[in-house]
């Protein structure tokens, strides 16, 4: 009888081990699965769309070794929810902070996005690309600055 129970057991515990295996659940996504259903949606008319307040911010005339700071606010007009996957400035100079949560239909969220203008001068134009789930898959927003050299002139023009 104890044999019996203790073979029993055994068996409990290694079903257990082997069915109870430590996976994460983004491993088993089938991205040929999430780009058909993407499909799917858009052949519906179900995905997010993105709107901008506004698509380029121009700074105006500021001084080099300024940060400066906009805010953009971004609407989805879609039918489904709008992620922002990335958002990546085309230099190091300018950096955006963007929602990391799904933005529902109807609703807005807001993207700073801050521009140093160490080591530039002159006229300057930077784009902040984001990585999203709308049909044309990437977005981009422009900002502009006409920045004036320090008084010293130690500083190179860079653009």
């Amino acid at each position: 009888m104890i044999r019996k129970t203790f073979g029993m057991l055994a068996v409990a515990a290694l079903v257990l081990s082997t069915s109870c295996k430590n996976e994460n659940a983004s491993d088993k996504i089938n991205p040929e699965n999430v780009a058909k259903a993407e499909q799917e949606k858009a052949a519906a008319g179900e995905l997010p769309v993105i709107k901008f307040n506004e698509t380029e911010h121009d700074f105006g005339t500021i001084n080099e070794g300024d940060k400066v700071e906009t805010t953009f606010s971004i609407t989805n007009e879609g039918k489904a929810d709008l992620i922002i996957i990335n958002a990546q400035g085309s230099c190091g100079c300018t950096v955006p902070e963007w929602p990391k949560e799904p933005i529902k239909p109807g609703a807005s969220a807001d993207m700073k996005v801050t521009f140093n203008s160490s080591g530039k001068t002159g006229q300057q134009q930077k784009t902040v690309t984001l990585t999203t789930n709308t049909a044309e898959g990437t977005e981009k927003v422009t900002i502009k600055a006409n920045v004036t050299p320090k008084a010293d002139g130690t500083t190179p023009a860079v653009h």
